[in-house]
């Protein structure tokens, strides 16, 4: 049986300075002073006193909020037909990832539908939210951990498989999805088909693929207007934010932007961003695509939106720690430090109401993360949850 976890004593501080603390649009070399889980004051005196933590002038940034992890998945299926036996112990391994990459909340990306795993991801769905829940409530995790639903909107069960978790207390957003090829971020059958073969090892003749594609579209047909019009209408029911994923043209934009959505996330191109700033959307990038330069599927690059202002959020995606790595690579281009760490604290909190976070400010949550810079590359040297140093 997992053991309680024994909460600390309601009076414990901590005195953090010589730090160069990043947030509210500035850099202030001071100290932060911690009461009680919440920050209690900010100030530019560098003086240290007896059980303060001395920084050495290393960065002290916000703990970051991640919107979109598919890291979880990772855990449960370590190698292709591998499911690891114990789906706590995937949590608990995923947690500590992500708390190690400076991820002090977290939404775990769950996908709600098929449409290439085979059925894996339905197959865990269940095990993965129990396990998650019960972790967090035993207080074995040291992230905050919360769900963020992807609904495969061409997946003809999709409604079965959401509703009886629409209500669970820690869902925080939604999302649909459509990866029918010849669209989105499969507009081009090339990259798809080739996709497919590395990824699946599924080898098509040219008469089986045009079958597999004109199935597919058939599905969409079907199923993708309904169930799309359904869960916005449950975000807007449930006041669940909602984002769209991989829009590529307007006219995918204003669709979102009908049904409510106020995030576009990972837009394809730069026409389908512009619409989205137009319409008032946030717009969330992949982090990878900050470090690796672009995108690895082909589509736009983070780096070509950030050029026009059309980039909000930066999200872990599928590598937990590039997170911390765009932040300062996007310093290094010339971006401010302070905006860069807005857009991995502070933006994404607030894109999903969590408005107890993301700054370093009187009242807030202390969840802090003291970062070093060696050889050019940012590396964490303390992490704090609520106060409590755990790393």
């Amino acid at each position: 049986m997992l053991m309680e976890r024994v909460q600390p004593a309601a009076s414990q501080s901590n005195h953090l300075y010589n730090a160069r603390i990043v947030s509210n649009g500035e850099v202030l070399t001071g100290s932060c002073y911690v009461e009680n889980g919440l920050i209690a004051a900010v100030t530019n005196d560098n003086q240290s006193s007896i059980g303060g933590v001395d920084l050495g002038g290393d960065y002290l940034l916000p703990g970051f909020v991640d919107l979109h992890t598919d890291n979880l998945e990772n855990h449960f299926y370590p190698r292709p037909n591998v499911q690891w036996p114990s789906a706590v112990g995937a949590a608990m391994a995923h947690d500590w990832q992500m708390i190690g990459a400076g991820v002090t909340t977290v939404l775990d990306a769950l996908s709600l539908g098929d449409y290439d795993s085979g059925g894996s991801r339905s197959s865990m769905l269940r095990s993965a939210i129990e396990a998650l829940s019960e972790a967090k409530q035993r207080g074995i995790l040291r992230a905050d951990h919360f769900f963020h639903f992807r609904c495969e909107v061409s997946d003809r069960t999709l409604m079965e498989i959401v509703e009886p978790y629409l209500g669970h207390e820690s869902l925080k957003l939604l999302s649909v999805m459509d990866h029918t090829p010849g669209q989105r971020q499969w507009r081009d059958l090339a990259i798809y088909r080739d996709f497919r073969r590395k990824k699946k090892g599924l080898v098509w003749t040219d008469a089986e693929f045009e079958l597999h594609i004109s199935e597919s579209r058939q599905a969409q047909v079907t199923y993708v207007p309904s169930f799309r019009r359904q869960i916005a209408s449950v975000s807007g029911e449930r006041k669940i934010p909602l984002a769209s994923h991989d829009d590529t043209t307007t006219a995918d934009v204003d669709e979102s932007y009908a049904e409510g959505v106020t995030l576009c996330e990972f837009p394809t191109t730069v026409a389908a961003a512009r619409r989205a700033r137009g319409l008032g959307m946030q717009i969330v990038m992949g982090s990878p695509n900050i470090v690796l330069g672009g995108s690895h599927s082909g589509n736009v690059s983070a780096k070509a939106l950030l050029a026009e202002g059309l980039l909000d959020i930066l999200t872990s995606d599928y590598v937990p720690s590039s997170l911390l790595q765009s932040v300062f690579a996007l310093a290094d281009q010339g971006v401010a430090l302070s905006d860069a760490v807005a857009m991995v604290t502070n933006n994404p909190a607030r894109a999903i109401g969590l408005t107890d976070r993301g700054r370093i400010e009187p009242g807030l949550r202390a969840d802090l993360l003291q970062v070093a810079i060696f050889d050019g590359t940012p590396a964490i040297r303390g992490i704090w949850v609520e106060g409590i140093r755990v790393l």
